[in-house]
């Protein structure tokens, strides 16, 4: 099936290369986010792609900061194409704003093998799998290679944020993660635990990157939850990560997926979008998602011509490389 694994046109300034993202040089001056579907799972591009998952992660993306712009100001200016977003560069802060309402995924881990503080935020002996949290705890990590788990006040006395910025961004994150948990309430979905970036643009703070996708989110259903909280349905990449998780060898994780795991990864970032959203992704059935997404960037005037040899694509095992 067709997918996006790396975008480059000599007409659009490389300026970043994440993990999932490309970030170009638009002729305006702003940022063009082309989100693709490359897959990472602890700190590492698969070499498998995973079609429609860009598509998702922009759509839900576009989605989420659209009902949240009354909490925060956000960078996006315009969705240019199903994998495309046109937003203000903003100069971004090294630091992920991890929010969890339940004992689950990585910090489940850690509990297991005996942590008792994460990020400052110490929790109690006796707790289950996937236990709620009375209240969310917010457990922030640095951005870096590997990103770090630290404390507030780490983060203040390393010179990452300001303790007045950091209590901003504390602030903006749970009223988020409130506006986000009530309404997946409402369609029978469980906001678990999220991430938020945040940036400064002009001195204020805005927010940036991605919110309430299954790459920065973990959801559940509702009903399977309030069934059994230990097998509640997982709609998010922590399928993935349990898959590399069961088949790790010589404490190496599998470098690819099968075809099996690929098409069910597949099939949950769409039922995901298509529970949120409320309808399907308009691009599902896309046949070449590389010549609409040029075709659309030149009709934007980003590109002086919609030729589909603009989106190259690099070959699998270098796609892989990227961090």
């Amino acid at each position: 099936m067709n997918t996006l694994t790396h975008f480059a046109s000599p007409q659009l300034p490389l300026l970043h290369r994440g993990k999932v993202r490309d970030s170009l040089r638009a002729p305006s001056g702003d940022r063009l986010i082309i989100v693709t579907d490359r897959l990472s799972a602890f700190d590492s591009v698969l070499e498998t792609a995973i079609p429609h998952k860009g598509a998702v992660l922009n759509g839900l993306a576009n989605f989420w900061f659209d009902k949240t712009s009354h909490i925060i100001p956000n960078h996006v200016l315009k969705l240019v194409d199903a994998n495309a977003m046109l937003v203000k560069e903003a100069q971004p802060i090294k630091v992920e704003m991890v929010v969890r309402q339940y004992l689950t995924g990585s910090m489940w881990r850690g509990y297991q093998a005996g942590q008792r503080t994460f990020s400052g935020v110490t929790v109690p002996d006796g707790l289950t799998k996937n236990q709620a949290f009375p209240q969310p705890i917010v457990t922030p990590t640095t951005k870096e290679e590997s990103d770090r788990e630290i404390t507030p006040e780490n983060l203040v006395s390393e010179g990452w944020v300001s303790r007045e910025l950091y209590e901003q961004m504390k602030e903006k994150s749970l009223a988020l993660f409130r506006v986000g948990s009530e309404l997946l309430a409402e369609k029978d979905i469980i906001l678990v635990d999220t991430k938020y970036e945040f940036g400064l643009l002009n001195g204020e703070l805005i927010l940036i990157d991605e919110m309430h996708t299954p790459d920065s989110s973990r959801f559940w259903s509702a009903e399977d939850y309030a069934r059994n909280p230990e097998t509640a349905e997982q709609m998010d990449k922590e399928y993935v990560r349990q898959w590399l998780i069961a088949n790790k060898k010589d404490d190496r994780y599998p470098r690819a997926l099968t075809p099996e795991v690929t098409q069910e990864a597949t099939r949950r970032y769409l039922d995901i979008y298509e529970r949120i959203v409320g309808e399907p992704l308009p691009t599902a059935d896309s046949e070449d998602v590389r010549a609409r997404l040029v075709a659309n960037l030149a009709a934007a005037g980003l590109l002086k011509n919609a030729v589909v040899s603009e989106a190259t694509d690099l070959p699998v095992d270098e796609a892989a490389k990227i961090l």
